[in-house]
């Protein structure tokens, strides 16, 4: 693998993460279903470990337009679970007919879990103990079967829009 970025990935990596942003504000009359699920998924099934770039550029953009304010804090990491869980499944061998669902369950599972991920700065922002956090929790079950959902569904598009990303980074 060349590690050294080609100046074709830095304008694709920065079209990806202005792309990601203005998809996020675009989504936000629809709270918490977005499409970044989709874009880091596809991004790393396409540039493996160099997806992380366009994640952070991703992750700068959002903390300079909105504020790098508390809430910002878990975006510095809560992006590396759904990046680690495609980059160990762009490694396997999975049939063409079994790739979209797993990709879909994997992203939906994501969503599922990411009250749980952001969790731990509340926990230090508001001491919360154990009946606390689990409180804090439940609170969000709501919310994060709608970004698990919403995640399940763009994960249709992850086989695709990776299909293109390889397309325009091979010409």
């Amino acid at each position: 693998m060349n590690k050294k970025l080609k100046t074709k990935e830095l304008a694709i990596f920065s079209a990806l993460s202005s792309i990601m942003f203005i998809s996020k504000l675009m989504m936000q009359i629809i709270p918490n279903i977005t499409l970044l699920g989709l874009f880091i998924s596809a991004m790393t099934l396409t540039f493996r470990a160099k997806a992380l770039i366009p994640i952070y550029l991703y992750v700068l953009i959002e903390g300079l337009f909105t504020g790098f304010s508390l809430w910002w804090l878990p975006y510095l990491y809560i992006w590396l679970p759904l990046w680690c869980a495609f980059m160990f499944l762009g490694k396997l061998n999975i049939p063409k007919k079994l790739r979209t669902p797993i990709y879909m369950f994997t992203s939906g599972f994501y969503g599922l879990i990411f009250g749980i991920l952001y969790v731990p700065l509340p926990i230090l922002m508001f001491g919360l103990n154990f009946e606390g956090t689990i409180t804090w929790i439940i609170a969000g079950i709501p919310f994060d079967l709608i970004h698990g959902i919403g995640n399940a569904i763009s994960g249709i598009l992850i086989l695709t829009l990776s299909n293109f990303l390889n397309r325009l980074n091979e010409k």
